[in-house]
């Protein structure tokens, strides 16, 4: 049986995840892996700047004049989705059955048409009427469309929450929105700052979406050089490569901000 024991503790162990894998403290693999790639990334992109240089360093040039708007565009929409996944949170608890049914027919609607296709008819259906330009059609479109996913990290973190706390703050006086937002919302915003900021990645590379509404982000200068020059190839390859940069590092970011988060809790 000893054997047996020790047979099962040298077998490799696996984790199934419904999201990208984050390169933490504690396993050496994920690890190893992030660092693997962020040397193939940087090595290849120093490779096509410094060694090989002609045509990558102007194409460069070109695309990284996007990330400002890239980073915008990312950076309004996380807090319009978080704004809006905090509500839709509350509304799948709220006991008004109403609420319920409007927070639910939201994320399931939401979630149910592609993203590009949202953009696409805020932008040009909606556009008519509310005269929308393409930076605030992009925000609002990636932030509905998060929102809902946010919605269910909310839901999801508040309910992780013990009951019992709740209980013991109505027991000494408090109201229950009151409860909520001195307790409750403290509390689960430490356990889903993780999620938010994997949403935040994904987020960013669903960015490029944007490009199909004449916004200049990084896709949108690569097209352009693109039409211009028809390096198709050398191009893509190199925003590509940003993109991916861009992803490693905030992936590690956010991999440190769990590791801290986990140190806190215990």
């Amino acid at each position: 049986m000893a054997s047996l024991d020790k047979k099962e503790e040298s077998r490799p162990k696996f984790e199934i995840t419904d999201g990208a894998l984050l390169p933490t403290q504690g396993n050496n693999y994920l690890i190893n892996a992030w660092k693997l790639t962020i040397i193939i990334a940087f090595g290849s992109l120093a490779l096509l700047l410094f060694i090989v240089k002609e045509p990558y360093d102007k194409i460069f040039t070109v695309v990284i004049k996007g990330a400002p708007l890239t980073f915008s565009v990312t950076a309004g929409a996380i807090l319009g989705s978080i704004f809006l996944g905090l509500f839709t949170g509350l509304g799948q608890i709220a006991r008004t059955r109403i609420i319920n049914l409007i927070a639910g027919v939201y994320v399931e609607l939401i979630r149910g048409i592609p993203l590009l296709v949202q953009l696409i008819f805020i932008y040009f259906a909606l556009g008519k009427f509310f005269k929308l330009d393409g930076l605030p059609a992009a925000i609002i479109a990636l932030s509905i469309c998060y929102g809902a996913y946010m919605g269910e990290i909310f839901r999801a973190g508040i309910q992780s929450i013990p009951k019992g706390q709740m209980e013991a703050a109505l027991a000494l006086g408090m109201t229950r929105s009151q409860a909520m937002r001195y307790i409750i919302l403290p509390q689960t915003m430490k356990i889903i700052l993780p999620a938010i900021g994997n949403e935040f990645i994904a987020m960013l590379k669903d960015s490029s979406l944007v490009s199909v509404i004449a916004l200049r982000d990084i896709l949108r200068r690569g097209r352009e050089h693109v039409s211009r020059t028809f390096l198709s190839l050398e191009t893509y390859a190199i925003v590509a490569l940003v993109y991916l940069i861009i992803t490693l590092v905030l992936s590690k970011l956010v991999a440190i901000m769990e590791d801290r988060m986990k140190q806190d809790v215990k």
